[in-house]
């Protein structure tokens, strides 16, 4: 048996020397060097390390220092990451991101770990998020958002990097995922306003996006269960930025169409969206009832106060530090779907009858 482990070990030996030699001629240095730059020495220039990190990622070489930190428990840091989208810039300022990092601050270091925070473009999640577990620096990832890769996640997951995803449930997933029930949300949400008598109900959310659009289907199902046909220009797609619901409320209002309510895909969304409608002349709730998604602290205390559907945000932090100490471990992970709850305050006004 002694001799099968010590053949293997060459073989794996003979396999990385190789990798190093391919990368050591594309970068045109030395082995000696990729070496250095792999575990990150100071004797490597940083414009070097980073030419290097980049051939290593792109030939998927596995660079072991993380892997082996979780073998020896050397290292008790997790990675944080929120990625943001070059077009739009989704600033950290946005409440639910900032409850959601405090979320998992809290969860870590109930569990005994320290938190290495970053921000990512989207366009260089896959190879961004795997950087910090390959160089040894983080022994896990936590991503807050898919933003439509995928496919670049499933890919770190093939590759057996211990990371979890805040996002939606999607088919052929790789990777451990835990969310909240968007589709229940979106359904919950639309409901309500069918039981207040409403109508023509918007829908504010980037449908691109898999959790929005996991609620804009919960919102179509509402309707189509009440005999209502799904308009889709009362669908407006419109990123999740302060000027997201302003923005969505100036796309009605040049459509010319009529609505009285409005669902929006996160409290800053409605938030801004009310202000926009009090602007137009528009009574919140009499004309237009406003519901929102998150349930941020703020909502509690906006003029009119916001109904919302509440994501648990305290439980969803820990949920994936539980999911990523699970993988760490080398155990299985499930992926976990949170429950939703609408919570009902004065922005969509009060009962006014039964949807036919």
């Amino acid at each position: 048996m002694a001799k099968a482990r010590q053949d293997g070990s060459d073989n794996d030996a003979a396999q990385r020397r190789v990798q190093m030699a391919d990368i050591a001629r594309l970068a045109g240095v030395s082995t000696a060097t990729v070496s250095r730059a792999l575990n990150h020495s100071p004797l490597v220039s940083e414009e070097t390390r980073n030419r290097i990190l980049e051939l290593a990622t792109s030939l998927k070489y596995s660079i072991n220092i993380g892997a082996q930190n979780l073998r020896l428990k050397q290292n008790r840091t997790i990675s944080v990451l929120i990625p943001f989208d070059r077009k739009i810039h989704q600033n950290l300022t946005d409440p639910f991101l900032l409850a959601m990092l405090g979320s998992l601050a809290d969860a870590l270091t109930e569990q005994g770990f320290d938190m290495l925070f970053s921000r990512v473009a989207t366009d260089e999640l896959g190879a961004a998020a795997a950087a910090p577990f390959d160089s040894g620096r983080v022994v896990g990832i936590i991503l807050v958002g898919q933003w439509g890769r995928h496919q670049q996640l499933n890919e770190l997951a093939a590759r057996k990097v211990p990371i979890v995803v805040w996002g939606a449930q999607l088919p052929q997933q790789l990777y451990c995922c835990v969310g909240s029930d968007n589709v229940s949300g979106g359904m919950l949400a639309t409901q309500h306003l069918l039981e207040l008598g409403r109508r023509r109900i918007a829908f504010f959310g980037d449908i691109e996006l898999p959790e929005p659009a996991q609620r804009y289907r919960g919102y179509c199902a509402a309707l189509e269960k009440h005999g209502i046909a799904v308009d889709p220009r009362l669908q407006v797609s419109t990123p999740f930025l302060p000027i997201g619901g302003s923005a969505a409320v100036e796309a009605l209002q040049a459509r010319a169409i009529s609505y009285d309510a409005v669902f929006a895909c996160s409290d800053l969304l409605a938030m801004t969206a009310i202000d926009s409608l009090r602007a137009h002349g528009k009574r919140v709730p009499d004309d237009v009832a406003v519901v929102g998604y998150d349930d941020i602290d703020q909502s509690a205390y906006f003029h009119p106060r916001l109904t919302t559907i509440r994501q648990p945000i305290g439980a969803a932090g820990r949920a994936l530090v539980a999911a990523l100490l699970a993988l760490i471990d080398g155990a299985p992970a499930a992926s976990v779907e949170l429950p939703t709850q609408l919570i009902v305050r004065a922005s969509a006004g009060e009962e006014r009858g039964t949807p036919t």
